[in-house]
């Protein structure tokens, strides 16, 4: 019987294509979305490393130059963000449904949280694009 995508992503570290940009993790529950952002970053030219959950940061490995979380509440982002910081360094760009739209609320909300960026979704591939652009750090 064929894997279904989810589990493919959750025994799977590296998928899709590997590019010279970066690397970037996405932590995406929504497996459509979660493919979206692998096909549009990978066509983009990073390499991209995808899971359901942030259980994978726990393998070690390289570090990614950006790490990508969808969080549902801003509560729960607070939680998601500390986790990740005992784990990464990386800079954190957050997906989520609940964050209001507009530079002022999301830049004011990144800061206090310390990410980079905060993407309100529904988004764009163009938004999605330029948000990596401007959040991502390699050694380059």
């Amino acid at each position: 019987m064929p894997a279904t995508y989810r589990e493919l992503v959750d025994r799977s570290t590296s998928r899709g294509i590997v590019g010279e940009k970066g690397r970037i993790l996405v932590v995406e529950p929504n497996d459509l979305i979660l493919g979206l952002l692998e096909r549009w970053l990978g066509e983009a030219g990073y390499t991209v490393s995808v899971a359901a959950s942030l259980r994978l940061l726990e393998g070690g490995g390289e570090p990614p130059h950006l790490i990508i979380i969808d969080v549902p509440t801003p509560r729960s982002a607070e939680k998601m963000i500390s986790s990740v910081r005992e784990m990464h360094s990386s800079p954190i760009l957050l997906l989520s449904a609940t964050f209001r739209r507009g530079p002022s609320s999301s830049t004011h909300a990144a800061r206090q949280l310390g990410v980079r960026k905060i993407l309100a979704k529904p988004f764009t591939r163009e938004e999605v694009l330029s948000a990596v652009s401007e959040s991502i750090v390699t050694e380059d």
